[in-house]
């Protein structure tokens, strides 16, 4: 028996934003999806075409070793030889496709919820990776704004001047002597928050840290290139972040951020390089190109010179863009003579897969594009926006933003597609939000931005609330989590619960934030309880229940090495079909009845140690009871292949983030494997541990593996060559004896991708990205096994065998000091084998 618990909201619950599918799935224990999670693939149950590195790679050369590139392997020559005859001989689960009732066009953001004046003419807006509020534009006299669109708040603005005209090269300080003129080309965000580049139309590119106050602090200046920077980006291709810049003078470079030394210098072009787009797959790095001639190639970050040339429709100013997921590869350009295209490509032959329909004949500038939620693009176009499923050439739908937009307005969603800004003829910005975007910013609309913000200005300023947990500064290949960590929720004050005693491990800082106030949960009717129906008849325990990555079903693995399914369907109830307790899912089972069982070992399964994960499309599921590791597919139900016999037993399961046919295995031998499914072998063998393995969490933004043993050490690895980077002994609370702890721990990045929940018998703790405690809580007696807990925001929420439901709400997540508050739900009568089960929904 399951039963879903949900907090209902009422009025005083309006700071908290009904999640998305991937929110819901954020925080599970022995789950972690990628960032942003990817929809669940429709289709044939066989297994889905793979992606394919750079799909236009045909000619590739045999690419030279470079120091600290650990990827130019003879990987590549095997991925580069299937790209060339469009082979695959890989399991892959992230699939192309996406099932087209996940969303409608109720999800577009469509409606005005914020107009903002900037000023000047708006040249490029970036939405801010983490704090999905928070919008970066530029504009077409140099300067950079900051706006916090829920407050409508401008809460930082700098203006173009050279930082060391000295250290110039002479054609700029000629070019600046001859034209003081400048414009911003783009401004964009670091994959984690943390920086944000600008390219000028004059030589230049800019890099400032941004701190979560507001203030923005100077931190690069590059005379990049002779002319204007074109396009900027970030990328990952050595151990630390760099920044792509292309211009006028034909080339693409790529820098060091923290240095500002070049690394790489791309040549090639014979027109100026308009657009870059970097990407990877199956752990090899790339760029693509276009320029203003209409040439796309891709570079490999070698020497060895472009791998591709070919032609963009248009043949004029294209960008590249590719879904969120990684999977699917578009452009967008216009010609010379105003036409439009906006095309996907097959990456595998290098040729156009699907031509979108509905642009004018003469498009009056150059057409922007984005996309959104894996399933939506959208280009501004006839003083519209334009929005097309990803699967239909037509046209989906239009929205003129209540009019008052350029021909060509410039355009961008937020991480979850639930805002999207629009550049207006008046120079302002217009954002338009879907329900979840309106209830984001109304949530905001009354709490601007505060702290010390040197030049910043405030706009209609309300009663102001102060915002903490810092963006760590930690750079990514890919982007992070749509969570809003610098809305710090604090202690819920719950009358009628009872509380135990908090012992911080970190001591109260004097310089005390603002939090939210959330009402009481004192009214039984806000809490609502749903028995999941069963109509296979079982004795076993629940012992390992987790959310699919869409959200809108739940897989749990029963002590009896058995899965079981339930999905929640669209009804006239429950009209989006999204999980939630006042509808019942249904249990779902193939019309041949067959079961997704593990195999187990000789001895009781029940005694095994049972671990699941999930692929981000959810259309495959990794399982093991003890037995062998076992693949499934969710669609049939049938077993794919099966893995890795004991012993040792695997204990845990991880999908690297950016390649599924990549799986990191906890062993019962204290080792992890790094298991390459395509292949079927083991890739590298990762010891430190002293005992079994109890947890395993990726995280994509700090590039790194995580590991928790059964020996309470956290090890932190490098998915790049997956050296270890650091490891750390949990240590006993103050209420203990001072001897090593033991037991199983387990570790989850929360959906930020920076902050890390350990959990261990003796303690909860907040770990930030350097494995140091922030903030920790510790009861009064041992949690007891098992145990399973969620941390969503600030708070964390777990439940026992002995059916103690508790929050424990961490009321500042600043590095300098927290606070801990537990409160209690109201204890229910569940049964044993509910455990290891609390799902709250928002």
């Amino acid at each position: 028996m399951l039963i879903i618990l949900e907090i209902l909201p009422t009025q005083p619950f309006q700071p908290v934003v009904s999640p998305s599918p991937s929110a819901i799935a954020g925080w599970m224990t022995n789950a972690n999806p990628p960032l942003p999670h990817a929809a669940v693939a429709q289709g044939p149950p066989g297994l889905v075409q793979p992606p394919n590195t750079a799909a236009f790679l045909k000619h590739p050369r045999t690419p030279t070793s470079a120091p600290g590139i650990d990827y130019q392997t003879a990987d590549s020559e095997h991925l580069m030889k299937r790209m060339r005859t469009g082979q695959s001989d890989e399991v892959s689960f992230s699939g192309a496709l996406h099932s087209p009732n996940i969303y409608s066009q109720d999800d577009l953001p469509k409606t005005l919820a914020r107009t903002l004046h900037q000023g000047s003419n708006v040249m490029s807006l970036d939405f801010h990776p983490v704090q999905q509020t928070i919008l970066l534009v530029g504009t077409n006299v140099g300067d950079i704004g900051i706006w916090e669109v829920g407050s409508r708040e401008r809460i930082a603005h700098k203006t173009f001047k050279v930082w060391n005209i000295g250290s110039c090269t002479l054609p700029l300080q000629a070019a600046l002597m001859k034209d003081a003129t400048i414009s911003v080309n783009r401004c964009l965000w670091s994959p984690d928050g943390s920086i944000l580049g600008v390219a000028f139309s004059k030589h230049i590119v800019q890099t400032y840290a941004f701190i979560p106050n507001g203030e923005l602090r100077q931190q690069l200046e590059l005379d990049a290139h002779v002319g204007g920077v074109n396009d900027i980006a970030f990328s990952h291709p050595n151990k630390s972040l760099s920044i792509i810049t292309c211009g006028d003078d034909k080339t693409i470079k790529v820098w060091d951020v923290t240095t500002g030394q070049k690394q790489y210098t791309f040549e090639g072009h014979d027109a100026p390089v308009y657009s870059v787009c970097p990407h990877y797959k199956e752990s090899i790095q790339f760029i693509f190109s276009t320029s203003i001639d209409g040439k796309i190639k891709a570079w490999l970050y070698d020497c060895l010179g472009s791998r591709v040339d070919y032609d963009a429709p248009g043949h004029w100013c294209t960008t590249m863009a590719y879904s969120a997921d990684g999977t699917r590869l578009f452009s967008c350009g216009t010609s010379k003579d105003g036409e439009s295209h906006l095309v996907e490509w097959n990456e595998t032959e290098g040729a156009i897969k699907r031509t979108y329909s509905g642009f004018r004949k003469r498009s009056l500038g150059v057409v922007q594009f984005d996309t959104t939620r894996n399933r939506f693009l959208a280009a501004g176009d006839e003083f519209t926006i334009k929005f097309w499923d990803m699967d239909n050439t037509n046209i989906l739908t239009t929205t003129d933003a209540d009019g008052g937009l350029p021909a060509s307005p410039r355009l961008r969603f937020n991480r979850e597609g639930s805002l999207l800004a629009v550049t207006t003829s008046d120079n302002g910005i217009k954002i338009l939000a879907n329900t979840d975007g309106q209830r984001l910013v109304r949530m905001l609309e009354t709490r601007p931005f505060e702290g010390s913000r040197g030049s910043s200005q405030q706009i209609n300023a309300k009663p102001p609330i102060t915002l903490g947990a810092a963006v760590s500064n930690v750079s990514s290949p890919l982007a992070v989590a749509s969570e809003r960590p610098d809305r710090v929720l604090p202690a819920v004050s719950l009358s009628t619960l009872a509380s135990m005693d908090i012992k911080p491990r970190i001591s109260n800082d004097s310089d005390k934030s603002k939090t939210w106030k959330l009402a009481d949960i004192a009214d039984p009717a806000h809490v609502k309880a749903l028995r999941l129906p069963d109509s296979v008849a079982t004795s076993s325990k629940v012992v390992r229940l987790l959310y699919t990555n869409s959200g809108l079903a739940v897989l749990a693995l029963g002590s009896n090495a058995v899965h079981k399914l339930w999905k929640w369907q669209r009804t006239e109830r429950n009209p989006s079909g999204k999980s939630t307790a006042s509808v019942p899912p249904q249990l779902w089972q193939p019309s041949n009845g067959v079961l997704m069982t593990n195999e187990t070992s000789d001895g009781n399964p029940e005694d095994a140690t049972a671990c699941i994960a999930l692929s981000k499309n959810d259309s495959y599921v990794m399982s093991a009871s003890g037995g062998k590791v076992s693949l499934f597919n969710m669609m049939t139900f049938k077993v794919m292949t099966t893995f890795m016999s004991p012993a040792p037993a695997a204990t845990f399961l991880a999908f690297h983030p950016q390649d599924n046919n990549i799986i990191a295995i906890g062993m019962e031998d204290a080792t992890i494997q790094i298991y390459n499914v395509r292949v079927d072998e083991v890739k590298t063998k990762l010891k430190g541990h002293q005992k079994k393995i109890t947890g395993l969490a990726f995280s994509q933004s700090l590039n790194v593996l995580v590991s928790s043993g059964a020996d309470a050490q956290l090890c932190m690895w490098s998915i790049d060559g997956w050296e270890r980077k650091k490891s750390r002994f949990i240590q006993a609370p103050p209420t203990r004896a001072a001897a090593p702890l033991v037991g199983d721990t387990r570790v989850q990045f929360h959906n930020d991708q920076s902050h890390l929940l350990v959990v261990h018998e003796s303690q909860l703790a907040i770990y930030d990205s350097k494995l140091e405690c922030l903030s920790s809580w510790s009861p009064r007696d041992p949690l007891p096994h098992p145990f399973q807990v969620q941390y969503t925001h600030a708070m964390v929420c777990w439940s026992t065998p002995d059916s103690v439901m508790a929050l424990l709400v961490f009321s500042n997540q600043r590095a300098s000091g927290s606070d801990a508050e537990l409160r209690f739900l109201p204890t229910y009568p569940l049964p044993f084998l509910v455990a290891p089960a609390l799902f709250i929904l928002w």
